[in-house]
């Protein structure tokens, strides 16, 4: 039986819970908050104001599996609300994101020394305590990465702090401590399995972990494709969409550079996602983008069927989720290889695949598609196919693969005399 562990959630991990519940495998699902059933967050995120907690809401069926561990996630929220950036602050604030994950991995570690799980499912930044407790009694530990390697990231990331200093306030995984680098490190040695759900993610890792791991890429799925075609505007502006936080590790900046080389009447930039810089920062980098602050997965999705493609260069990601949503809802992208956007566009027929620090080669895209509303539509088209291609179905079934893979060498170990045990 298996224990599944992220303190904060999000759609992979509701997805990875419930593959593996419906599978008769969950043993327990460690999470931080999370309304469910009838539980007192269920209760609490019915009130207005509390989106931030309904999002994180999970299918009844996990109830009985449920373990939440609410403290400091909890004080992490209302510190935020409170404006206490004091007590937010990266790495050292009490009630920081390394905080919760650091106290929530604790915490779990304790449940699993009780010796009652034979494998562990953890993801980064959570799982250092837990696998060390997980191996202190024998147990697997199965290590689910979702961004490139620490070590691929901050290359990346200081390389832009050079080509573009200004931006340099944007990319926070240059702030990391060592410590908790060294943390990131131990994770992965402890790990027996390593899942990644991009090629990108998997090639960032060094080659040590490649030669002694073994190494799993599982792409997300995607939402539920819109089964109408879309009709594409014949005449207007290009309606263009940048989807995620407002950084230079999303590419942001090239995204602002690009508008500065194509015909501005010909195009129109929408950008939802979180500011980590003041309004003026954005404004007078680009002066004529429509902002639209962060909203619930449904009305993003809506804005999505309102515009004409995403645009998401990133320098350094995982698998960005907003690709694939943007493809269910018929609308062509244009990324970088580093979003994990490889096997979603290499065949361009789906959108485009452009070099990172690009802004040349995004201006001649749009402008391309601003031009040519026919293959506009059939791109869209084909983002819809390769949408529905790459679906949450497909996604739990690799997972509980991966889990009864897993389970199969333990129960061959353990009759070769390696005394561990099954899952």
């Amino acid at each position: 039986m298996v224990l599944l562990a992220h303190p904060t959630g999000n759609v992979f991990v509701r997805e990875a819970a419930c593959a593996l519940e419906d599978a008769g495998v969950l043993a327990e699902f460690h999470t931080a908050i999370a309304p469910c059933g009838g539980n007192f967050f269920a209760k609490l995120a019915a009130w207005p104001g509390f989106g931030e907690i309904r999002r994180r809401e999970l299918p009844g069926k996990l109830e009985k599996k449920l373990r939440l561990h609410p403290f400091r996630e909890s004080g992490r929220l209302l510190a935020m609300r409170a404006g206490l950036g004091f007590a937010t602050r990266h790495e050292s604030g009490f009630f920081s994101v390394d905080a919760v994950y650091r106290a929530f991995d604790r915490s779990v570690a304790r449940r699993v020394a009780s010796g009652k799980f034979r494998s562990v499912y953890c993801y980064e930044d959570g799982a250092m305590e837990t696998f060390r407790a997980a191996k202190s009694q024998g147990a697997f530990c199965i290590y689910d990465l979702p961004i490139a390697h620490w070590s691929a990231v901050r290359q990346l990331l200081s390389e832009e702090a050079e080509r573009l200093p200004d931006w340099a306030c944007t990319l926070d995984g240059l702030w990391d401590s060592e410590e908790k680098l060294r943390r990131k490190d131990r994770e992965l040695e402890l790990a027996d399995v390593v899942v990644c759900p991009s090629q990108f993610v998997r090639d960032s890792l060094p080659a040590e972990v490649l030669e002694r791991k073994r190494v799993e890429v599982v792409p997300f799925g995607s939402p539920p494709v819109l089964e109408c075609a879309r009709k594409v505007r014949r005449e207007g502006p290009l309606k263009i969409l940048f989807a995620g936080s407002m950084t230079q590790r999303k590419g942001l900046a090239d995204v602002f550079a690009a508008m500065a080389l194509v015909d501005s009447k010909k195009m129109e930039l929408h950008v939802v996602g979180s500011p980590v810089a003041g309004r003026d920062f954005y404004r007078s980098r680009c002066a004529d983008f429509i902002f639209h602050r962060t909203r619930s997965n449904a009305a993003v999705l809506e804005l999505m069927r309102s515009c004409d493609v995403l645009v998401l260069p990133s320098i350094a990601e995982g698998r960005a989720l907003v690709q694939q949503e943007a493809m269910a809802c018929g609308l062509p992208v244009i990324a970088t290889r580093n979003a994990g956007a490889e096997d979603l566009l290499e065949d361009g027929t789906a959108g485009f695949l452009v070099p990172i620090r690009s802004p040349e080669a995004i201006a001649q895209k749009l402008e391309l598609l601003a031009g040519n509303r026919a293959l506009l539509e059939q791109m869209g088209e084909a983002a819809r196919r390769k949408a529905r291609e790459l679906s949450w179905a497909d996604y739990r079934r690799r997972i509980v693969q991966v889990v009864s893979t897993t389970s199969r060498v333990l129960i061959n170990g353990a009759e070769r005399g390696t005394g561990v045990p099954p899952v």
